[in-house]
């Protein structure tokens, strides 16, 4: 049992890496330097802020990493509970990882645009991070589909909470619906936003039960134990 804490804190510590440096990245850095519908002025800000801008993609690259291991771990900490869940959370984490790698890629070679450029820089370094954009839509899919077996996980193994598990798998159903309306209804960004907040609720009690509490100590006789090896 004492194995199994330690990697479900380690998974949350992991998590919230993954939670900082996508704050960071995708709602605070990239505001600061794009500005819609104005190549010109996005292209300055690069030209401006370059450190900020390399800081940019120094985040996403965090979050790849952070997405990475924190698919891994779930995976490691919930394949005796729900082998096929466990598995399932790994590999949409993993997509999603691939998914934002892609974005770094293209905040990368926006930086370097700027700094110097081809042809006629601005548009191009906009086409870049609308391009990055929406690989974050495209692959906030896979983020809400790892919600779903995460919280079937953790009913399963009634190792936490198990209103946490079905927050889990309803913030990960609302967070595909809030996907496709966006592309959908670009206008309904309002309700896409409320769609969210089921998934965000989830996410941060994960986060804190993982860190505080990892699992309950004691466990149905009926949820196997726990190994390590292998």
């Amino acid at each position: 049992m004492s194995d199994l804490v330690r990697t479900a804190r380690l998974t949350g510590v992991f998590y919230l890496g993954l939670g900082i440096t996508a704050m960071l990245g995708f709602l605070i850095v990239r505001p600061q330097l794009v500005i819609a519908g104005d190549p010109a002025a996005t292209l300055g800000n690069l030209v401006g802020h370059e450190t900020l801008a390399r800081a940019g993609v120094a985040l996403e690259l965090g979050v790849v990493v952070t997405q990475a291991l924190a698919a891994v771990w779930f995976y490691r900490l919930f394949r005796i509970a729900d082998p096929l869940a466990a598995g399932s959370i790994g590999a949409f984490g993993l997509v999603n990882a691939v998914a934002i790698m892609g974005s770094a890629a293209m905040l990368a070679t926006a930086v370097e645009v700027a700094g110097e450029p081809i042809g006629d820089a601005a548009p191009i370094v906009q086409a870049l991070y609308l391009v990055s954009g929406n690989l974050w839509g495209v692959g906030n899919l896979f983020f809400g589909l790892w919600l779903i077996p995460m919280g079937r996980c953790v009913i399963r193994s009634r190792w936490m909470p198990r209103p946490l598990g079905w927050v889990l798998v309803i913030g990960g159903l609302c967070y595909l619906a809030s996907g496709f309306l966006l592309y959908l209804t670009p206008d309904a960004q309002v309700v896409a936003d409320l769609l969210v907040v089921p998934a965000t609720v989830g996410e941060l009690w994960m986060i804190g039960y993982l860190l505080t509490v990892g699992v309950r100590r004691r466990t149905p006789s009926r949820v196997l134990p726990h190994r390590q090896g292998g």
